[in-house]
């Protein structure tokens, strides 16, 4: 059975559990420790610099079952904007009740309203099938794209 849940974009009120849970999600999916501080402050600036992004959270009973971030980047190719799903995080006891398809349908609902956006994206760990089907299963369609990064 479903529980009902209230989707809504974070305030900074929320910003400890958002950081806690992006520690919690890079442990399971890629085996990293995160330092709280710095995410809590990078989670703290992004909610005061809107026009890089912003968080979305589900709440179950005003308890944050599940968190995501959008970002956002300019496509000159399409001109428009791609907003970007990250540091998705659903904790376990909300998991496979329809959370994460809860904050994508918020998020994409106000992409498909911005007449700026052009489309939303993501990634996700090679190995992470369970995340792979569920972004399929929401038409979400897998690119011929490979990330690479540098970090300072």
């Amino acid at each position: 059975m479903r529980e009902d849940f209230k989707i809504r974009r974070a305030v900074p009120d929320d910003a400890e559990i958002i950081a806690k849970y992006n520690i919690l999600m890079a442990e399971e999916t890629e085996s990293k420790r995160l330092d709280f501080n710095v995410i809590f402050d990078g989670v703290k600036n992004l909610m005061k610099m809107s026009n890089y992004g912003f968080y979305v959270v589900a709440e179950v009973n005003g308890e944050i079952a599940g968190t995501l971030m959008i970002t956002y980047e300019w496509s000159d190719w399409r001109n428009g904007l791609f907003y970007w799903i990250q540091s998705v995080y659903v904790h376990p006891d909300f998991r496979r009740k329809g959370v994460f398809k809860g904050m994508y349908k918020y998020v994409e609902k106000i992409a498909a309203d911005d007449q700026k956006s052009c489309g939303l994206r993501l990634y996700v760990e090679s190995g992470n099938h369970q995340a792979r089907k569920t972004y399929k299963n929401l038409g979400m369609k897998e690119t011929s794209y490979r990330l690479y990064e540098y970090i300072f």
